[in-house]
Order: C-alpha cells, then sequence, then structure tokens
C-alpha cells in the first residue's frame, strides 16, 4: 500500500499493491493494521456502503454535523471524480477542496477524514462506489452544500446534463453552512 499527499494534509489517496497476470489480479482493499501504521490513525469502520450510479450523477455534499463520518472510498466499476471539501473552520484548508480520479482500473481510494463534506460525479456510462464509514449513517444530522457553490468553486470535470437529486438540488451555501468548530 502506498499514501498519496494530496494538498490538503489530511485528506490522502490510497493506492494498493496490485498482484495481476493473466488470470486476473489481487489485492487488499484494506488492512488495518497496515492503514493504521502508514497513517498515524486508529480508525474503526462500522459500515460499508454501496452505491450504483449511471453517467452524470453527481452526489454531493454531503455530511453529518453530528456522528461525523470518515469515509474510505473506492471504485470497483468505472469511474468518478471524487472530492474531499474541508469544513473545520478551525483548519487552515478551512473552504478547501480536493479530488482525484478514482477508477476500477486504478483502484486508488481516497481517505475522507471527518469534518469534511464529500461528494462525487460519475464520468463513466455507469461506476459503482463502495465505501467505509466510521459512524453510522444518521438522517437527522445530515446536511448537503450545493455542488456548485461559488465559493467553494468545485471545479468539476463537466457540470452539463448533470442529475443530481431533489435533496442534493436543495443543498445549502458553504456561507449558511453547519460547519464544524
Amino acid at each position: 500500500m502506498k499514501l498519496i499527499p494530496t494538498d490538503i494534509p489530511d485528506v490522502l489517496i490510497v493506492e494498493p499493491n496490485v498482484f495481476g497476470d493473466g488470470r486476473g489480479f489481487f489485492f487488499e482493499s484494506y488492512n488495518e493494521k497496515k492503514f493504521m501504521e502508514m497513517t498515524g490513525l486508529q480508525v474503526i469502520f462500522v459500515q460499508d456502503n454501496h452505491s450504483r450510479s449511471k453517467k452524470h450523477v453527481l452526489r454531493g455534499l454531503h455530511y453529518q454535523i453530528q456522528q461525523p463520518q470518515g469515509k474510505l472510498v473506492r471504485v470497483i466499476s468505472g469511474e468518478i471524480f471524487d472530492v474531499a471539501v474541508d469544513i473545520r473552520r478551525s483548519s487552515p484548508t478551512f473552504g478547501k477542496w480536493v479530488g482525484d480520479y478514482l477508477t476500477a482500473e486504478n483502484k486508488k481510494q481516497i481517505w475522507v477524514p471527518s469534518g469534511f463534506a464529500h461528494g462525487f460525479l460519475v464520468l463513466s456510462d455507469v461506476a459503482e462506489v463502495l465505501y467505509k464509514t466510521t459512524d453510522y449513517w444518521a438522517l437527522e444530522h445530515e446536511r448537503c452544500i450545493r455542488w456548485n457553490d461559488p465559493v467553494l468553486n468545485v471545479q468539476w470535470p463537466t457540470t452539463g446534463n448533470l442529475l443530481v437529486s431533489e435533496k442534493d438540488g436543495k443543498g445549502v451555501l458553504f456561507q449558511d453552512a453547519e460547519v464544524f468548530p
């Protein structure tokens, strides 16, 4: 496993060691001991989520104001552009975002710590996304910041013909969002 830093030090790209030949491939998608040794983080995952979305679906920017969730995100089919936004007011990177392309082929994962809003845009015909979370989903604590907030200015690879849920379409502007201290 290799850790690749991003412009926001708390967000990490995780690149597994993949062993492949003419028969296929094998890799550890998660190893608690290695993850903790390499990151210095003691993370306990309590929930695995799986989403399937078609091309141009944009999900996000989601977070939970209480019961915040750290997420380890990966793609098992297709391609997405995945984004993490720092919404910790006391952080030097507050209001900044990082993004990366996660694909079934590159097998990269992104570690999105709690205190961040998260979203992704599907670039392939279909994408299946798996992510582990450090706390349980709680509807009453769920919040959403607009994917196209002008202050955040996330540079999505495309903004035409996007499919956004009604809930995500009603996301609040960053300046009005509940954030972490």
